[in-house]
């Protein structure tokens, strides 16, 4: 039998990696139904609790009958309609760059970047745990690719030596099952050296960071000749759906022309952009979000160190717990459901051998009532799993 996928399934299943869909029966938020019960989740990467917004819902419903419910071909045929490029504009102004091109997915946004840019006799590099979809990118660019220790400028540094044609340095900016920041000011100076362009996506950085929401290049105060290619997702603190790649005007041409993700692919329904629009400027304007999700993520990593559990160093809404052993993850996900909680156990492939983690975050739609409810069931539980080690 050429594909014995029984096998293949039925190993999955004796690792303990086996996954399953939750199925959600109501609109994302701290309150959701799950698998016909009401649990408290803290899994969304709904950050700043956009994605049920009322005014979010009615920007949509607004565009839907403006514009219609789809985007009916590919931007460079007839489907790049106003608010597509009325949201291109906006971002574009939001990241201080002078363009910005809208995409339907981070997936083909990483994709269109990379491949775009480099190809046979050029060098990718990137951060050894980068996403998979930036790491996906560079196998499929054909350029030369490595990967440098993890946020690691000296071995990034190593690797820029050996580097031929033109070499773009890839990184998420703040990394979705760490927590963890991208050192991108000493990334950026590695790369400066060799004249190697850097790209960041900063799917998790743009909301929660920054004075303003801009992200990780606004925290570490890098623009546009530190990072020539950024890259933004909507679908998570912005609360819709889609994502981008901000940059020079020359970069943004390159993308429309050559990017085969951007090109051969129908827009995204005008309605999302229309909704995107309003949750940029909720972003923009209603800056108690950050604030309040700031304090949360205070609390939890108090209340997380007086339970003695191993957090990952994060700032970030992004704040895995260390288990280590998939069976002992599946274990306290499994207690914290019994008691009403939603935290997923990520487990290898997606993050290395060995460290297996609950991947707890935070929104600013919890309360700090709801948080305190996840710290006394995380003490609660802790020992029966600590126990099993």
């Amino acid at each position: 039998m050429p594909f014995d996928l029984a096998a293949r399934l039925a190993e999955r299943h004796a690792a303990h990696l086996y996954r399953q869909r939750p199925l959600l029966d109501s609109p994302q938020g701290p309150l959701v139904q799950v698998d016909g019960r009401q649990l408290l989740a803290f899994c969304s990467n709904d950050y700043l609790g956009l994605a049920n917004h009322p005014e979010v819902i009615r920007a949509m419903q607004q565009g839907a009958e403006k514009w219609g419910v789809g985007g009916g071909a590919s931007h460079l045929v007839i489907g790049h309609s106003t608010p597509h490029h009325e949201l291109e504009e906006a971002l574009a102004d939001f990241t201080g760059r002078p363009r910005a091109l809208l995409f339907s997915t981070g997936y083909m946004a990483n994709l269109a970047a990379v491949t775009a840019l480099v190809g046979q006799g050029d060098t990718v590099l990137e951060d050894r745990i980068n996403h998979a979809s930036l790491l996906d990118a560079g196998l499929l660019s054909g350029a030369r690719f490595s990967r440098y220790l993890h946020n690691d400028a000296v071995s990034l540094s190593n690797r820029l030596r050996k580097a031929e044609g033109n070499t773009l340095v890839v990184t998420d900016g703040v990394f979705s099952m760490d927590g963890d920041l991208a050192d991108l000011p000493a990334l950026c100076a590695e790369a400066r050296l060799k004249d190697a362009w850097v790209m960041v996506d900063d799917a998790h950085g743009f909301g929660p960071l920054g004075a303003t929401g801009g992200g990780i290049v606004e925290h570490f105060g890098l623009g546009v000749d530190e990072v020539q290619v950024l890259v933004g997702t909507l679908g998570k603190a912005f609360g819709t759906a889609g994502a981008f790649v901000a940059g020079s005007e020359a970069l943004i041409e390159t993308l429309i022309q050559f990017a085969r993700p951007y090109i051969y692919t129908t827009s995204q329904p005008p309605a999302v952009a229309c909704a995107t629009l309003k949750s940029l400027e909720l972003l923009r304007s209603e800056g108690w979000r950050r604030e309040h999700l700031n304090k949360l993520i205070a609390r939890f990593r108090q209340g997380a160190a007086e339970i003695g559990l191993n957090l990952m160093d994060s700032p970030t809404p992004i704040q895995p717990i260390l288990i280590g052993d998939s069976e002992r993850a599946l274990k306290l996900s499994a207690l914290l459901k019994e008691r009403g909680l939603l935290v997923g156990a990520i487990r290898p492939p997606t993050v290395p051998a060995g460290s297996a983690r609950l991947r707890v975050t935070l929104s600013a739609a919890h309360s700090e009532a709801q948080l305190e409810h996840l710290i006394e069931a995380l003490a609660e539980c802790w020992p029966q799993v600590a126990g099993d080690a």
